[in-house]
């Protein structure tokens, strides 16, 4: 087996990863007076019932609201960014997103490091011009490495969708 076919079957497996299926989740159903423990502190996304979506960190869960950080929100005039109070019948579902470990990340990148350099040293070896073929070398391992890098920070992943139910 050649370099050339080492090189494009390792990239082949590389590329099948499917960063997204494989980041853990999970759906919870839980009354409002669990919420805290499990979000306080953490970064979250709220699906509104309106239809809006607010990101941001959950500071405290009050009897009738949930305290937050406000980053991101799609109805900004309603929910601006900082701390706001989002009242407890206007949220429909929280995502909670945590990262667990950097075992992806390193894995992930080590194997995009070792892809890219044995599928750029075989692509620059066929070509013509030593400094095109050096460029192209280069430009192969980084990018691969750098897309290992972003497959494995979806493995790091855990996705949990929260419910809350009455």
């Amino acid at each position: 087996m050649s370099i050339h076919t080492r090189s494009i079957a390792l990239l082949l497996v590389l590329l099948s990863v499917s960063p997204g299926a494989n980041a853990a989740s999970k759906l919870l159903e839980l009354k409002w007076n669990d919420l805290a423990p499990l979000i306080s502190g953490q970064s979250i996304q709220i699906d509104l019932g309106e239809g809006g979506i607010v990101k941001g960190e959950a500071l405290a869960v009050r009897e009738d609201a949930l305290m937050m950080e406000v980053k991101r929100s799609s109805k900004p005039a309603i929910y601006s960014k900082g701390n706001t109070s989002i009242p407890r019948n206007r949220i429909t579902a929280i995502k909670l997103e945590r990262t667990r470990g950097s075992g992806g990340r390193i894995t992930g990148t080590v194997l995009g490091i070792l892809t890219g350099l044995a599928f750029g040293s075989g692509v620059a070896l066929q070509t013509d011009s030593k400094g095109g073929g050096s460029a192209l070398f280069v430009v192969i391992a980084a990018g691969l490495g750098v897309g290992g890098y972003y497959a494995g920070k979806a493995f790091d992943r855990k996705t949990t969708l929260i419910r809350i139910v009455p």
